[in-house]
């Protein structure tokens, strides 16, 4: 369960136009991508080999892309998994869920 301070962290970091559009692409169609082996293994700002992938689906630089993925990732709406040389970028389902929960206690009162 989430507490409120991590609802609103959520809410803020999807309340930006492109955050939220990252968003709805990773929640669409998770994202396998090569590691970059010459970046520190906890950097996802250095993995540009991910965010390419990502960036490739807009018209965005690596860089606003790496911010905007990192703050997804702080507010726990995504999460990354590295398995051998590939990170899996795919929706934190339980944080969403716990979301949906918040606006279906809203709607029922």
């Amino acid at each position: 369960m989430l507490t409120f301070e991590e609802k609103i962290k959520a809410f803020k970091a999807l309340g930006h136009k492109t955050r939220l559009k990252i968003f709805l692409n990773i929640l669409r169609k998770p994202y396998v991508c090569g590691i970059n082996k010459k970046a520190k293994e906890d950097d996802i700002i250095s993995q540009a080999l991910c965010v390419g992938v990502i960036a490739e689906q807009f018209d965005y630089s690596l860089p606003t892309i790496s911010r905007h993925i990192k703050e997804l990732k702080e507010a726990n709406l995504i999460k990354m998994e590295k398995i051998g040389n590939r990170i899996f970028l795919e929706p934190n389902i339980n944080v969403i869920k716990d979301l949906q929960e918040c606006f279906d206690s809203i709607v029922k009162e």
